[in-house]
């Protein structure tokens, strides 16, 4: 237990952000107008130990745990339907209507437009609204294919950033909630999403970009259908690594470790290797596949932050699934800052059992195992390129039992 002179740096980002998205449930339920950014940080520089600071995080004994209802998804018209109620105006665009929020934005659309306003400006690393501009702008200029496109920035009137998108009424997440419990997604839903999911990656990992939060609700969609033209749209880069515009506060060799969201966290991440790659994306990557061909259960469970905030479940749940790594199944963990080996219960894993048929069931297409398998390894060097999973036979449609 770390004493109240330290307690600070036990602290994760995660655990912090999961704070703030708890105390802004509670206050948006209570319907104050107060910021729970701002009450976070408060009980993070005052408080005088970590009891006293989960404490004055904790949700009020008068204010019952929120419940947010959880409706069934709209359809593809729904989602495109524009407001029938009047707006709000931000900047030069009109009618803007709130779609949703996170812990720094407040997203908006205004027609075509989609709004993110930057509404808690002393974010905490590596979270930066100012360098995913910058990242974004020089995407859009290179021609970056399957990348969201920043259209431009500004400043409203009450001096807040703002950047603007192409407003997407889909995102991978939303399909996925579609189609479970019932079936996996279609392969040709599947090859047109995931086409552009992997062009975007390879074009990142080219530039030595690393996206660093991967995962299904950061895929965009313009149409849940294979048959008519869609637009896929890789999103969320406030959190990116850039090998240049990142230095300053990250260099290449000493990343921060808290990156990620919850089970699509890559393993060297949780074992302390700061000069992880962008092989931490194609890790995502296949857990969000695998999501898709898992009805929409993930393929790794994992607690909130602060309910688990040494990502222990996480971490058991990996082994597992693919068995505890070894020396020789993992050999660069053996540099790592906490080496996996020798500290944890060995497991035999459900793969080794039962192979990817047993972990993936009732997959027409072999070959959509095949490209997770190639994807959630151990070893990063040894996973599938973005490149890579673009030839593999299930991506043009050459697979056993694909659809028509």
């Amino acid at each position: 237990m770390a004493d109240a002179a330290d307690w600070r740096q036990y602290l994760t980002a995660s655990e912090r952000y999961d704070n703030i998205e708890k105390l802004s449930k509670v206050l948006a339920v209570a319907g104050l107008n107060q910021s729970a950014f701002a009450i976070e940080n408060e009980a993070y520089k005052t408080a005088g130990s970590r009891q006293e600071y989960e404490t004055a995080c904790s949700l009020p004994t008068s204010t019952p745990e929120p419940r947010l209802p959880s409706p069934e998804p709209a359809g593809p018209e729904e989602d495109d339907r524009e407001p029938s109620s009047p707006g709000i105006p931000i900047g030069d665009y009109g009618n803007c209507h709130y779609v949703a929020s996170g812990v720094t934005a407040e997203v908006y659309r205004s027609q075509a437009r989609a709004l993110k306003v930057i509404v808690e400006t002393h974010g905490i690393e590596p979270h930066n609204p100012q360098r995913e501009a910058k990242i974004l702008s020089a995407l859009r200029t290179a021609n970056a294919p399957n990348i969201i496109p920043l259209l431009e920035t500004f400043h409203d009137h009450d001096q807040r950033f703002v950047l603007v998108f192409p407003y997407m009424p889909l995102a991978l997440s939303h399909i996925i909630d579609r189609h479970k419990p019932r079936s996996p997604l279609p392969s040709p839903l599947l090859r047109t999403i995931f086409t552009g999911f992997f062009r975007a990656l390879n074009h990142l990992h080219a530039q030595n970009i690393i996206h660093r939060d991967v995962k299904p609700s950061a895929l965009l969609l313009s149409s849940p259908s294979p048959s008519s033209p869609t637009q896929v749209y890789l999103s969320d880069f406030g959190t990116a690594w850039h090998p240049t515009l990142s230095l300053p506060s990250e260099p290449a060799s000493h990343k921060i470790l808290d990156i990620g969201t919850g089970p699509y966290r890559a393993p060297e991440t949780l074992f302390g290797n700061r000069a992880y790659g962008p092989a931490v994306d194609l890790w995502a990557a296949g857990t969000t596949l695998a999501e898709c061909l898992l009805l929409g259960k993930t393929l790794f469970e994992s607690r909130p932050a602060h309910e688990d905030g040494n990502q222990l479940g996480l971490i058991l749940s990996i082994f597992q699934t693919l068995g505890t790594p070894t020396r020789e199944t993992w050999p660069e963990a053996v540099g790592f800052r906490t080496p996996p080996f020798e500290m944890y219960r060995v497991f035999e894993g459900r793969v080794e059992r039962e192979g990817w048929q047993g972990v993936l069931p009732g997959v027409e297409d072999e070959g959509w195992r095949e490209l997770v398998a190639g994807l959630v390894r151990y070893e990063s060097g040894e996973r599938v390129t973005a490149g890579e999973a673009l030839d593999f036979p299930c991506m043009k449609g050459e697979g056993n039992g694909d659809e028509a």
